[in-house]
């Protein structure tokens, strides 16, 4: 009992250390957000602290080396990964800028940089999950900010005059250029520390980007917007720097003011920021903004910056290659698997700071990526291949599923405890329930990141393959006992308590939902391809199989005898844990969470068998405790019958 007792600990610190309920929780995006805040007031607000290498203003100074000390302090408390030593790193030298009473360029600069090395580790949300509505924003502008900013926003409210410091002027043009859109969002939704201005968390998430837009709109004129609209429309080559409404939200005047024109980025920003609408209606080619990404991360990675060049090759994937993936499948599958594989040899080329040969690997996925091209122009003329890849997508996502669930279902009827079944039923149920609104937000409300998706598929995975390896050792140990009648009658009602059916619940629950969740995103991209009807097809096909595939496994577990069920189920969960890990360690490299390092061997999808030393060496890791516990689990059987 002592081992189960360990063994169960491990699993609750796992669950805490890696679920992604907990792990990568509302607590832990707060703080990243917050240090993400921190490091944006500094490279704003530290010029009006510091100029020449002397202090002008004793205060500011002072709360410039407070936000640096409680940025890099906060940075240590998030939870590890591979880049938080050289996040630190940055952080210990950003201080000593702000204690040298360096240039302000220079703070800034570090601070921007360390900003968004920051976000590449720890991904956040940063835009709006739909087109801002304006209107809505200046309703609450109104409502909410009117008696300290003013009607018109330039600090003049009614209650301006009362408060210390007073409200700034938005219409300022000088500290918005400074400030991108989610940087407005993130004032809006924490408050300001030290002055009146208060977080805004009774607003919904939409509304705070509505307001956010709004205000941003401020600093310029009708002349400025209405040559941002000329230019927007007579010169497209504008549109490549602000691709999306999620560039734009990161972006702020003065750093798009670094790649065009003098004067054009204010007349870009104030067109764009009033009409967010047209970066929807003019989505870019996915597949040029991972070229684009790729010659970007090369850039950085030449000047010496693999922070940043790193941040960079994550996005080619993830908001360049990823949202094409499902498409790509059913069009050339062996394709896909080829550009999967090279995008993770170029991120580990780019960590490891090689530069030719990421110059190399970057040649060969833009021949790869125009080949992806050319397979998806004919995306709208083969319903056939939609309604095949509905159906294998969700027999391939399905079965581990099904597998884990019936698994339960039929062991908890072996046991004669069909009391618990309920909480099994609940889970399953409940996670295509979450799988119907997951679809409903994906199609009308939100777009997941690529981040989101792969970091819920990899902690699920994790944790559902923890969970599987315990009861797989488990149901081995129980396999060898002698007296099995005895021991379900006597033990069993005992050990299946209410904790026990409620860890039931949660893993049927994530198991089922981290199919779920992947099945309905694929489903969400390969509906624009205008073949819903097959897409159906495929889907109720599916599920008709599926359901055989259960009557059939459950059928056949119910003939055989209790110690033969034990030993197959604890084979077949050993299995599924070993896949699952594979899969979960891939899932949260492709996120950038864990570090790539490609090897030489096939890839294989049935057994989550993917060719990096990172998933290889978690999967080892299985097997190795797989064996060992069922070698003392064989020895402890022996004993008692001896």
């Amino acid at each position: 009992m002592s081992f189960l007792r360990i063994l169960l600990f491990l699993l609750i610190s796992f669950l805490y250390a890696v679920s992604p309920v907990i792990a990568q929780t509302t607590v832990e995006q707060d703080k990243a957000k917050q240090i993400w805040q921190l490091l944006d007031y500094l490279a704003v607000d530290y010029g009006g602290a510091v100029k020449d290498g002397k202090v002008v203003s004793a205060p500011e100074y002072a709360e410039m080396q407070e936000f640096a000390l409680s940025a890099e302090r906060q940075l240590g408390e998030l939870p590890a990964n591979a880049a938080q030593r050289d996040l630190l790193l940055q952080a210990t030298q950003l201080r000593s800028l702000v204690a040298e009473k360096s240039a302000a360029v220079n703070v800034s600069t570090k601070a921007r940089g360390l900003a968004g090395a920051l976000l590449a580790a720890y991904p956040v949300p940063v835009s709006p999950g739909k087109t801002p509505d304006l209107k809505l924003g200046a309703q609450l502008f109104q409502a909410q900010c009117v008696s300290c900013h003013g009607s018109l926003g330039r600090g003049d409210g009614p209650l301006a005059a009362s408060l210390n410091p007073p409200p700034i002027a938005l219409t300022g043009h000088d500290r918005a250029k400074e400030r991108s859109l989610f940087s407005l969002h993130q004032i809006i939704t924490q408050g300001v520390k030290g002055t009146s201005m208060p977080a805004f968390a009774q607003l919904t998430d939409n509304e705070r980007w509505a307001l956010a837009f709004f205000a941003s709109n401020l600093p310029y004129s009708d002349a400025d917007r209405e040559a941002g609209k000329k230019l927007w429309e007579t010169n497209s080559a504008l549109h490549a720097s602000v691709p999306s409404l999620s560039i734009l939200s990161q972006t702020s005047e003065t750093a798009l003011a670094k790649s065009l024109p003098d004067g054009q980025a204010v007349q870009v920003m104030a067109y764009l920021k009033s009409n967010p609408q047209i970066l929807e209606q003019n989505k870019p080619d996915s597949l040029a903004l991972s070229k684009s990404r790729l010659k970007e991360s090369l850039a950085a990675l030449d000047k010496g910056d693999i922070s940043e060049a790193s941040r960079l090759a994550i996005s080619a994937y993830l908001d360049g290659f990823e949202p094409i993936e499902p498409a790509l499948v059913t069009k050339n599958k062996v394709l896909f698997n080829s550009i999967e594989k090279t995008m993770g040899e170029f991120r580990a080329a780019v960590t490891a700071g090689k530069r030719d040969e990421a110059h190399t690997i970057e040649q060969q996925l833009v021949v790869q990526l125009d080949q992806a091209k050319t397979a998806l122009q004919s995306r709208n003329s083969d319903p056939i291949s939609t309604l095949i890849s509905a159906l294998t997508i969700l027999l391939r996502e399905g079965i581990e599923a099904l597998l884990v669930v019936v698994a339960m279902i039929a062991f908890l009827k072996r046991a004669e405890r069909k009391d618990v079944l309920p909480y099994v039923h609940a889970g399953w149920i409940a996670a295509l329930a979450a799988g119907g609104l997951t679809w409903v937000a994906a199609t009308y409300l939100v777009t997941f990141s690529g981040a989101s998706r792969e970091m819920t598929a990899g902690y699920s995975s994790l944790f559902a393959a923890v969970i599987l390896l315990s009861v797989g050792i488990w149901m081995h140990q129980k396999s060898l006992a002698g007296r099995w009648q005895q021991y379900v009658k006597d033990k069993l009602s005992s050990a299946l308590n209410k904790r026990s059916a409620v860890m039931l619940f949660l893993l049927s629950f994530v198991t089922v939902y981290r199919e779920v969740f992947e099945t309905v995103l694929f489903y969400a991209a390969l509906w624009s391809d205008g073949n819903g009807g097959y897409l159906l097809i495929g889907l109720l096909v599916g599920i008709v199989i599926l359901a055989v595939i259960a009557v059939v496994l459950l059928r056949t577990t119910a003939r055989l005898p209790i110690s033969q069920f034990f030993a197959v189920s604890s084979a077949l969960v050993a299995i599924l844990a070993f896949v699952l890990v594979g899969k979960g360690i891939t899932a949260l490299q492709e996120a950038g969470v864990i570090n790539v390092t490609p090897i030489a061997i096939p890839r294989i999808d049935l057994l989550g068998i993917y060719p990096s030393t990172e998933s290889i060496m978690a999967q080892t890791a299985i097997l190795v405790i797989i064996i060992i516990s069922f070698i003392l689990n064989q020895r402890i059987g022996n004993q008692n019958r001896t």
